[in-house]
């Protein structure tokens, strides 16, 4: 009886603390939203989002038009990459995995380039083309992975990885031919994609994000167990009757569509999804039924916090929130490395 109600006294503590996350990413929520050039108060901010995006004025321009959906992609690009993180390195058993290290952003970043050259794939709507080659080409990447390691090496983590180093450096290579290629505004644009950057965040991009990410969240619920099982080892997963190489396969191709959706619309952000599962493991452990949502509550944090930062370097201007999650990513890893030393 003891272990039951230590069981449950631990559940407890673990959705109380999700909800308190969650309350401090509303908080976060609302100071991104703050931030910026223009002096905006937090009762203008409300009055505005009482106001709806109809009525005309300078304000609620700005925060109807640019900072409410930069600040909804950062929830659903942070929430669906810190899931896609978590789901790599739980069937990868890696720690240091990440949807960025089996080639799917350098194949969004390879098809954004192609789109930002010769206008792949020739849509009238000029805007969609770069984003929607972005998708096709990440997707392209994570059949190819998916199909390899599960035709040649049934499944197991040692081959998707080397399959994912191969395509990275595929796509990296052709991403540098496109950049050799460009002209000097197309080498630009494509540089400032490959940076990843809340600016050009749409709300056609936040409601193609959250669906995709609700999606595969509810679907990914049904495999909390068999996740939980496999973090615990091969052996004893198989023990219990589950097909890891099925598996893997699965939750790979759910994690790819997270990424590959995310980037996207806001180019290559790297380190959320390595970043986030970590400390989500930190304060909930391994059961995926709660580590799932701590990891992509976390990347929501980590997107926001570095997005506010990105606006507060230099006033007037946006620094490519890209390159905030790097730093703050190499940090972390530099720490990671020498506690493991140290240990």
């Amino acid at each position: 009886m003891n272990g039951i109600a230590n069981y449950q006294r631990l559940s407890r503590k673990r959705i109380v603390f999700l909800a308190g996350i969650g309350v401090f990413l509303l908080l976060v929520g609302i100071a991104d939203m703050l931030t910026g050039s223009s002096s905006l108060t937090l009762i203008d901010t409300f009055r505005v989002l009482f106001e709806g995006p109809s009525v005309k004025g300078k304000y609620n321009a700005i925060i109807w038009g640019i900072r409410l959906p930069m600040t909804l992609t950062c929830f659903c690009v942070g929430a669906s990459l810190g899931l896609a993180g978590e789901q790599m390195q739980t069937i990868l058993n890696n720690p240091l995995a990440s949807p960025y290290t089996l080639g799917v952003s350098s194949a969004a970043g390879f098809g954004a380039a192609l789109s930002v050259i010769y206008g792949f794939p020739f849509l009238p709507f000029v805007w969609v083309n770069v984003p929607l080659s972005a998708l096709i080409f990440a997707l392209i990447a994570s059949v190819i992975i998916a199909y390899s390691s599960s035709r040649l090496g049934g499944g197991d983590t040692k081959t998707m990885i080397l399959f994912g180093i191969v395509i990275t450096f595929f796509f990296s290579a052709l991403q540098s031919l496109m950049q050799y290629m460009a002209t000097q505004s197309q080498a630009a644009e494509i540089l400032h994609w490959l940076f990843g950057s809340l600016s050009k965040a749409t709300w056609a991009g936040v409601a193609v994000c959250s669906a995709v990410f609700v999606v595969i969240f509810v679907v990914s619920i049904k495999f909390s167990w068999t996740l939980t099982a496999l973090s615990a080892g091969e052996d004893r997963a198989k023990s219990l009757g589950i097909n890891t190489a099925l598996l893997r396969v699965q939750i790979f191709i759910m994690s790819a569509i997270l990424t590959a959706t995310a980037v996207s619309y806001v180019g290559s952000i790297g380190f959320v999804g390595l970043v986030a599962p970590h400390f989500a493991r930190i304060y909930v452990g391994e059961d995926q039924r709660y580590l799932a949502p701590a990891s992509a509550i976390f990347g929501i944090a980590m997107l926001l916090v570095s997005s506010i930062i990105s606006k507060r370097v230099k006033n007037g201007v946006i620094i490519p929130v890209g390159i905030i999650t790097n730093l703050v990513g190499v940090c972390f890893l530099a720490y990671q490395v020498m506690r493991r030393k140290t240990a």
